[in-house]
């Protein structure tokens, strides 16, 4: 195996580990936003009690997000869809992030921060896919 094989099967690797992780964890929000009522949402996200539709919306778009970071790539069909849906993740991202600095929550944006780099990092490497 020549270097570039192995830096090339490296990239993979680590494209696949991000498109999991970011996918598990828009999964995991997405079930909290549409199955966790607005009271026990309020808790842990205090927004979601001013915003129950923006909750839904949000919802419905990190789940079918997470699905197009994984499926087209695992079934080989329309593999381009994972670089518009990291794409569109990014954008999310950005618009979380804008929505908390207005409400004067910078310190949430953390994870709004490290995801958009995750769906970066996945649409850069998965560019090239056809």
């Amino acid at each position: 195996m020549t270097s570039e094989q192995k830096q090339s099967t490296l990239l993979n690797v680590a494209l696949w580990a991000a498109q999991i992780v970011l996918a598990i964890s828009l999964i995991w929000a997405a079930s909290m936003k549409l199955i966790q009522s607005v009271d026990q949402l309020a808790v842990m996200w205090p927004w979601t009690a001013e915003h129950t539709t923006l909750v839904k919306l949000t919802g419905i778009l990190d789940l079918l997000a997470s699905v197009g970071l994984v499926l087209p790539m695992l079934l080989r069909v329309r593999p381009r869809i994972t670089v518009y849906a990291a794409c569109g993740i990014l954008v999310l991202m950005v618009a979380a992030s804008l929505f908390h600095i207005a409400r004067g929550e910078i310190s949430q944006i953390g994870i709004n921060v490290f995801f958009a780099l995750l769906a970066i990092f996945i649409a850069w490497g998965r560019q090239g896919v056809e």
